[in-house]
Order: structure tokens, then sequence, then C-alpha cells
């Protein structure tokens, strides 16, 4: 296998941690080469301490467009006529919000990392994976399926990661090009304490109606949030999917990957109307009228 892998060549962003570390080492450890974008040079070392020395972190921030053009000028002289075999758009960043108090400057960060930020590498990538006839993973939420209350911004801009695939899956298609989502449910990464946090410190600069208005729902729906965490995949089990995606021959449009993903993608199929919204609110603690 590591003979059948070693021309293949591979982006992963979001690498520092979580799904994206899991998924970078696993590559590494099967043969191919792969590059690692993490934003801190010291998450750099210590994914460099765990893999071969194939692997190669490239310092990267997804919203930030020099970057990313230097990142692709040092990969496509690495590749060179060989191409990218694979682009892994896993980088975001998340947090829970009532709509009526999310500042817009929060909005538009979320959608810079998690829809511009992918689709500006796409881009960046795209002549690199032609040249290859390889892959592109996009890693989606079971969230973009059944949105929960507070969790609207990021939601959306996962729907809008699916909107995006969708349409980039059939424009490259005719160059060889594969292109597939993956839907996750609950994956026990450090994403949930990022997103504790960042919820936190939004809620303390929200005016005092917040309190009144959302401030126990928005607690209970964050509770509710924290249980899919300990019932969750492992980085590890998250991986296989894309490893998957990244090397079979005919891989899959859409991966749900996980017993809740599943669900939900079933759920989703068959409930509407104000039957969905009884049953959301209800899952959740918070009432179901």
């Amino acid at each position: 296998m590591k003979t059948e892998h070693r021309n293949r060549t591979i982006l992963v962003t979001g690498s520092s941690t979580g799904i994206g570390r899991a998924t970078a080492l696993r590559l590494d450890a099967i043969g191919y080469n792969v590059f690692a974008s993490v934003r801190k040079k010291e998450d750099g070392d210590a994914l460099r301490n765990a893999a071969s020395e194939k692997l190669t972190p490239v310092i990267l921030d997804v919203t930030d467009e020099a970057a990313i053009l230097r990142a692709r000028d040092e990969i496509a002289a690495a590749v060179g006529e060989h191409g990218l075999w694979g682009l892994v758009n896993n980088a975001g960043i998340s947090f829970r919000a009532p709509l009526e108090f999310s500042p817009l400057a929060e909005f538009r960060r979320l959608y810079d990392s998690n829809v511009f930020g992918l689709l500006s590498l796409t881009q960046a990538f795209l002549p690199l994976l032609r040249r290859a006839r390889g892959r592109i993973i996009n890693v989606g939420s079971v969230t973009s399926l059944m949105v929960t209350p507070f969790h609207g911004i990021y939601s959306s801009s996962k729907m809008a990661v699916n909107g995006i695939t969708d349409a980039l899956r059939l424009e490259v298609r005719p160059f060889g090009v594969r292109v597939s989502l993956m839907i996750y449910g609950g994956v026990k990464t450090a994403i949930w304490d990022r997103t504790a946090t960042m919820t936190a410190d939004l809620s303390g600069n929200y005016p005092p109606a917040f309190d009144d208005l959302y401030a126990a729902r928005q607690g209970k729906a964050l509770e509710y949030f924290f249980t899919k965490r300990k019932v969750g995949l492992t980085p590890e089990e998250a991986a296989r999917p894309i490893i998957h995606a990244l090397a079979a021959r005919n891989p899959r449009r859409t991966y749900y990957v996980g017993f809740d993903a599943k669900l939900y993608n079933l759920l989703n199929r068959v409930l509407n109307g104000g039957l969905r919204d009884r049953l959301i609110m209800r899952s959740m603690g918070l009432g179901g009228r």
C-alpha cells in the first residue's frame, strides 16, 4: 500500500487537533505524502514528532489569501508533474448564539473560516488537483440537516458547504476530479471546548435583555450539545471515511459519519413542518410548543 501511495500527495487543513490531525497521521502512516496545515509552529512541531519525516506541517490560516498562495506555491514545487491527489477541507470554527444578538462581525469571521476559506483553498489548488485527477473532501456537519436553536450561524455555514460541494462535484467531474462531502455527527475533538469558550465570550457582550430572553434556553442547548461529545466518534474513527474517499476507486458523494448523522439524515427525509420543530425542541429540553 505504501508503494501505491508514494507519489500521491494530500493537503489536510485544520490538522492541529481532532479529525484533521488524525487524518494527517493516518495518511502519513499508510504512505501518502502529507502537507498538514496548522496555525501555530508548536502545533506543527507536535505533529511532526508524531509522524514520519515525510509529513510536512504548513503554517496556514485559511482566511489569509496570501498564506494560501504561499502554501500553493510550496506544494506545487514539491509535487511537480504528479499534481495534488487530495485536498481535505477540514478547518473551521463554531459557536452558539441567538441570532438577535449575534454580532455580524463574528458571523463574518465564522463564514470566512468555514465557507470562504474552503472556497479560496479549493480555487487555489484546483489546477494541481486537475493534474492528478485527484480528490476533494469537504467536512460538513449534521447541523446542516437538523438545525437547532442558537446554532443557526454555524448550521447555515455548513449548509453553504453542502451547496458548494454539490455544485463543485458536478463542475469538476469532467476533469476526473472527484468530490465528497463528510456529514459528521458527534466527534470527540477540541472543537467542543473552543465552541464553549467562544460562546461564553460572546455572551458576555450581549445587552441585558439577553439574560431574560435567551440565557436559560441557550444554556440548556449547550448542555444538550455537550452530551454529543460523550457518545461521539474518536478522531481516528472519524478519519476512516476520509481515507476511503481518498483511496476508493469510486468514492461516495456523501458520507454520513456516525450513528447520529445517519439517524438525522433519516429524520430529515421523513419529518417536516411543526412535527420536526417539536421533536427538536423536546429532544433538547426546550419545550415542544
